[in-house]
């Protein structure tokens, strides 16, 4: 799957790594639901950490149509939480 972040660039992640990635969504979207600023900070940090880890850079000039679009390094609680949709921001 082709997963975007945000002012950084497009990555391809492989599809068995989907519930892993899953489950620090939650995490993040449990943070933004509590408006614990603290929480949500390092729960980015942990799901853009990962990603960046697994994940294979994909050319600039690509154009692979991104599956799912994360948030940005810095980005504020009120940015991601309209990003989030009824499933957070990764659907499953």
């Amino acid at each position: 799957m082709f997963v975007r972040i945000l002012g950084e660039g497009q990555f391809s992640v492989a599809d068995d790594l989907a519930a892993e990635l899953n489950h620090l969504d939650t995490d993040l979207e449990a943070a933004v639901d509590r408006n614990d600023e603290q929480a949500f900070h390092a729960a980015l940090e942990q799901l853009l950490a990962k990603v960046r880890a697994v994940a294979q850079p994909v050319p600039a000039d690509s154009l692979a149509p991104s599956e799912l679009i994360l948030p940005g390094e810095g980005s504020s609680m009120e940015e991601v939480r309209k990003l989030l949709g009824d499933d957070g921001l990764i659907p499953g």
